[in-house]
């Protein structure tokens, strides 16, 4: 099937889910106060290879359809992967019942018809891929033996290739009714290295939402082979107290902490450490998060949340000082807020470098002496308390330069004092992800080690 079939397919698609949904509105409002519906329906391909020989070929076609309804302050959700009218109509009957054995909660119900997305922008989500399954197969095993070709790459853990797109439709008994498609596509690939009877494993992809952006599968092998090896004959240090470099790809980890403490659910439940933090300085003062939904082709943008609410620019941070928490409609009204348009997650956070020359080799300079870390391991952080403690491998520096690879370490602080002492962010930002964030620098943490 050409692309321009398979858009066209999905278009069809999107209008025969979009009659789907309000009908099911239509079924459910005439009995209670409030409905909403959404349905996501995905198609794809996955692969994956192992030492040149094709291992799995797995396609997807499943979908589904949720609906809750609100009836004096009390809920009830069902869903369904029938699309049927008669499975339709007994998911309705099935959120109704439900919804009579819940208690009545002040807090439940739709958001405000004015914060809805009743006509949201195209942001340019859907490229698909015209690709066949041998032409997926031989991206996965192009990715892996490229990556094996190098002498002391002695296996692999494999080639992965993902295409899929997916519809999207969301409507309530406000009167919304909209949706849009989104596809992604990604290339990966994970091998072992081995040297004098030590072994190292690692990894490389790629991934973006138009298939003629990504990466070759040369460079993704060659990427994966560079990273293992580079880890071969790896130390452990001394325990001490040093500055701490965290890679771009690791550093979207610590932006990643601070979504999960600022949001709704665990501001209200008090299961924060950033309780109380909106309008205070919790970074250097340079330091901007700044969030954009409406990037075209971006993987975070979206023209609206999961509950129908419209998405908007905004800063997070603006000169280290937290502007907001991330709302839904239901923890905006036990705050007494108002929805931020983030209920199933954030659109596009870029979080500033702090000088435009931050290189990463400068930022090693500025590091000087210390731990570079590019892989964390385990979930050693506390949400409550801010606690953190993980473990880490990377390279030990001196005098602005890698000297040798570092394994077996525990990186120990506290989110607090970690995101106000951190030094310098660099220019080296990883696209790849919802965060774009280059390398961050924090000026002293634990090292746990021999």
């Amino acid at each position: 099937m050409s692309i321009e079939q398979i858009k066209k397919e999905a278009l069809n698609q999107k209008e025969t889910l979009s009659a789907i949904v309000a009908n099911a509105i239509e079924q459910a409002k005439s009995r209670v106060d409030e409905v909403e519906v959404s349905i996501n329906k995905s198609t794809g391909i996955n692969v994956s290879t192992r030492m040149g020989e094709t291992e799995n070929v797995e396609f997807n076609s499943d979908g589904a359809l949720s609906i809750t309804v609100y009836q004096n302050k009390r809920k009830g959700s069902a869903s369904t992967n029938d699309l049927s009218s008669q499975a339709i109509l007994q998911t309705v009957n099935m959120a109704i019942d439900i919804m009579q054995y819940t208690s009545p909660d002040p807090c439940s119900g739709l958001g405000d018809v004015s914060q809805m997305a009743f006509n949201p922008p195209d942001l340019d989500l859907f490229h698909p891929s015209d690709l066949n399954v041998d032409n997926a197969i031989e991206q996965a095993k192009q990715a892996e033996l490229t990556a094996l070709n190098h002498s002391k790459l002695i296996n692999s853990d494999g080639g992965y290739f993902s295409s899929r797109y997916g519809v999207y439709v969301y409507g309530n008994s406000l009167g919304m009714l909209q949706g849009y498609c989104a596809s992604s596509h990604s290339l990966s690939c994970s091998v072992i290295a081995q040297q004098a009877g030590q072994m190292e494993s690692n990894y490389a992809y790629t991934s973006s939402r138009d298939y003629s952006q990504l990466k070759s599968a040369d460079w993704v092998g060659v990427q994966a082979a560079d990273r293992a090896i580079s880890h071969l004959g790896a130390k452990q240090i001394s325990t001490m107290q040093t500055p701490v470099l965290f890679s771009a790809e690791v550093a979207v980890g610590l932006i990643r902490h601070l979504v999960g403490a600022i949001s709704g659910g665990a501001i209200y439940r008090k299961s924060s450490f950033l309780l109380d933090s909106v309008g205070k300085e919790i970074f250097p003062n340079w330091l901007t998060i700044y969030e954009d939904p409406f990037i075209l082709k971006g993987v975070g943008s979206s023209p609206f949340d999961s509950e129908g609410t419209k998405t908007v620019k905004r800063n997070i941070v603006e000169q280290g000082v937290l502007q907001t928490y991330l709302l839904g409609n239901y923890s905006a009204r036990k705050l007494g807020l108002t929805s931020t348009g983030h209920a199933g997650g954030i659109h596009n956070w870029f979080v500033s470098p702090s000088q435009a020359n931050a290189s990463f080799d400068e930022m090693l300079k500025k590091l000087n002496k210390g731990v570079l870390v590019t892989s964390l391991m385990g979930q050693g952080v506390n949400s409550v308390t801010g606690d953190y403690s993980r473990g880490a491998a990377g390279f030990w520096v001196e005098n602005g330069k890698i000297q040798y690879p570092v394994s077996e370490i525990t990186i120990a602080g506290n989110l607090k004092d970690m995101y106000k002492n951190i030094v310098e962010i660099g220019n080296d930002i990883e696209t790849r992800t919802s965060i774009q964030c280059g390398s961050i620098l924090i000026d002293n943490m634990s090292i746990a080690g021999k």
